[in-house]
């Protein structure tokens, strides 16, 4: 996760007074077989039961309603890789989660989800590479 490490040091420098908290629940892995399946990429079988239990346990830990009696917006800014963040935004919007491999993000793009107090999951943004210069935009 080193990436996810140094990007979140730069992004804790321009938000002082904001808490950092690091988890291994949202490193990088394999989180469940992709359907259909792809021929350039192939983990162990087991590495779905291994990597696919812990990010889904980041999912229901992470991904929630906010409190109905909450008054204000609140944010949080989760820094990890593409495979989790695919895999929760299909899950936070009832896609088959199957589907993660279909989506693409470069990398260092932002993804902004927003979910209501009601349940109302909306996807404002996935992988928004707007602010980069593009000879900076890559993708693994």
């Amino acid at each position: 996760m080193t990436r996810a490490v140094e990007t979140t040091d730069i992004i804790s420098k321009h938000l002082p007074g904001v808490s950092r908290v690091s988890t291994d629940l949202l490193r990088e892995g394999a989180p469940i077989e992709p359907d259909p399946p792809v021929s350039h990429w192939k983990p162990e079988a087991v590495q779905y039961y291994e990597d696919g239990a812990r990010i889904e346990a980041a999912f229901r830990n992470y991904i929630h309603r906010a409190d109905a009696k909450q008054e204000e917006d609140s944010y949080e800014i989760f820094i990890c890789h593409a495979n989790v963040i695919r895999y929760i935004v299909c899950r936070a919007l009832q896609f088959p989660p199957e589907g993660w491999l279909r989506l693409s993000l470069n990398n260092g793009s932002i993804t902004h989800l927003v979910i209501r107090p009601s349940g109302r999951v909306a996807l404002r943004t996935l992988g928004d590479t707007g602010f980069m210069p593009p000879d900076k935009i890559t993708r693994s």
